[in-house]
């Protein structure tokens, strides 16, 4: 935990996990717009990260109106001193069973009106634990006493709780039993390290929530682990909360661990189930979900960018009544002096503009692009983004750029200013499997530049329109499957070929962008969001 600008209050504070200021583009370039535009009030910022390696190059300055920044690393410092045995505290850990038990009498509360003098070993084989199925019927209810239950915890016991359950007897014993009872893994060395390892940021997390900074609102870019700190503190300081997220942040990691290989499967051939997720993924999986729905519970209102993804945030526990749609928005007037620069005898260039990793699927569009060139044999496509992100993935990328014999007209451009990009395309491409809305394909509409999208995110709803009113403007572009280069082909060979269809997308998309994706709009919502929560 390290404070790089420090006051006493702050007006509002944003935590950010991995985005701004070392990462750009996508939430990093939504919270830098935010910051340089609010500045009416007084942002500290949490940022959290894995390791200070990852932060050692600042992307973005940080503002003026920026008072406080905090670093919180989750994964530095984490080595303990030469063990010492000691016994545990029954009262913190029949606290802490109740805690991580789902009760199954409901109407009563997670902790007791004064904590028992004993703790009860049957307790111990009787108790789900936190990492237990969710259930739809009060999943708020019960994350909310689950969090107040952390909160209390944390204020009577302190780093206590850690040292305990990194050292005790009891914690042993309970590890030993948690294990017993659900792991489907036959590794208990595997199940002892995933447990130790899945909590240990969560103390680096509660120690930096209870810093005496006094603010008036916390605003969490995420749940996850900023959730979980924005709720904690919230809670701990009597302070309202509000999350907004660009994608769901539960469904990203269940993306990302379903496919890791880090996480360890001890099962012979003959255990093994094809279908079913294994017994440490699916426990990372139900871990993320939980910090989720204690985000939810315990903000004061839920916001996402678009309907469908604010519908997930209702299925994953946020309570209906306090979700809202605030899409976002783009500085439509200067980037529609853009159109202008644009010269009839460009060549056929389709750009990607993204990060060079695999969620944003550039294997699909290099295969693509396989296709096209054959078609039209002038066409080009050019790789706008950073690669140090996953440079594993970027020399595959380029392997297989090789492999095909592409080098002359794929481009690798690494990151560039988007204003010196869209003058020169003309069709902006996005073939990710993961999407939450995408500012890239609205800064191309409002240069002019119509998007072929997988079918991803809101990008249903950026090419062919929300509303019945909106559907009425046009496709701005074309919507094609996930992993489909030749669909893609396809999509992309007619509006780079056919003259009237990509003049037909390129209307749509402008009168898209300007009727219902500015800045000003997307501005005026969070001012009309913070003033009512601060009210």
């Amino acid at each position: 935990m390290t404070v790089l600008r420090h006051a006493d209050q702050a007006d509002i504070c944003l935590v950010l996990e991995g985005t701004f200021p070392y990462v750009r583009g996508g939430v990093s370039a939504w919270v830098n717009t935010m910051l340089h535009e609010l500045t009416e009030y007084r942002f500290a910022i949490v940022y959290i990260g894995s390791t200070k390696a990852d932060c050692a190059v600042q992307q973005y300055d940080i503002p003026a109106n920026v008072v406080y920044f905090e670093q919180i690393f989750l994964h530095e410092g984490l080595g303990l001193s030469e063990p010492e045995a000691m016994p545990g505290s029954d009262q913190l850990f029949d606290t802490v069973s109740r805690i991580h038990g789902q009760e199954r009498d409901r109407g009563r509360g997670l902790l007791p009106e004064s904590l028992p003098t004993r703790g009860s070993t049957e307790l111990f084989a009787s108790i789900n634990d936190f990492h237990g199925d969710q259930r739809s019927d009060g999943t708020s209810l019960h994350a909310q006493q689950m969090l107040e239950g952390v909160v209390q915890l944390y204020r009577r016991w302190g780093d206590v709780i850690e040292t305990e359950f990194h050292r005790s007897e009891l914690a042993w014993r309970y590890i030993c039993t948690q294990y017993s009872r659900f792991c489907t893994d036959p590794s208990f060395i595997n199940y002892f390290w995933t447990v130790k390892n899945m909590h240990a940021p969560l103390w680096q997390v509660m120690r930096a929530a209870v810093s005496p900074l006094k603010v008036r609102l916390y605003h969490a870019i995420s749940t996850g682990y900023a959730g979980f700190f924005g709720a904690f503190a919230s809670v701990f300081h009597e302070t309202p909360f509000v999350v907004t997220e660009h994608g769901i942040y539960s469904k990203e990691r269940k993306i990302d661990l379903a496919k890791t290989d880090w996480i360890a499967d001890s099962r012979n051939v003959f255990q093994r189930d094809s279908l079913e997720l294994a017994y440490f993924r699916s426990l990372w999986i139900r871990f993320f979900y939980r910090l989720g729905s204690m985000a939810y519970s315990q903000a004061s209102a839920v916001s996402s960018l678009y309907g469908a993804s604010r519908q997930q945030q209702i299925e994953d526990g946020a309570l209906p009544e306090k979700t809202l749609v605030i899409p976002n928005g783009v500085d439509v007037k200067m980037l529609s002096a853009l159109r202008e620069q644009r010269r009839e005898d460009n060549p056929p260039v389709a750009v990607l503009i993204g990060r060079v990793v695999p969620i944003k699927d550039i294997k699909t569009f290099i295969r693509s692009m396989r296709i096209v060139r054959d078609r039209i044999p002038a066409a080009e496509a050019w790789i706008v983004g950073p690669e140090e992100e996953s440079p594993e993935y970027a020399a595959e990328c380029r392997n297989l750029v090789a492999s095909y014999g592409l080098q002359e007209c794929v481009r690798f451009l690494g990151f560039q200013n988007v204003h010196d990009i869209f003058p020169k395309a003309r069709i902006n491409v996005l073939s990710s499997i993961s999407e939450a809305l995408p500012l890239v394909v609205l800064e191309g509409y409002a240069a002019g530049v119509p998007a072929v999208c997988t079918d991803v995110g809101s990008c249903r709803e950026l090419i062919q329109g929300r509303t019945d009113d909106d559907r009425a403007l046009g496709e701005s572009g074309a919507l094609v499957p996930i992993s489909s280069p030749q669909a893609l082909a396809d999509a992309m060979t007619r509006l780079l070929a056919d003259d009237a269809a990509w003049l037909d997308a390129q209307r749509a998309a402008i009168a898209r962008v300007e009727r219902y994706y500015t800045q000003e709009q997307m501005f005026s919502a969070y001012r009309g969001l913070y003033e009512r929560v601060l009210a």
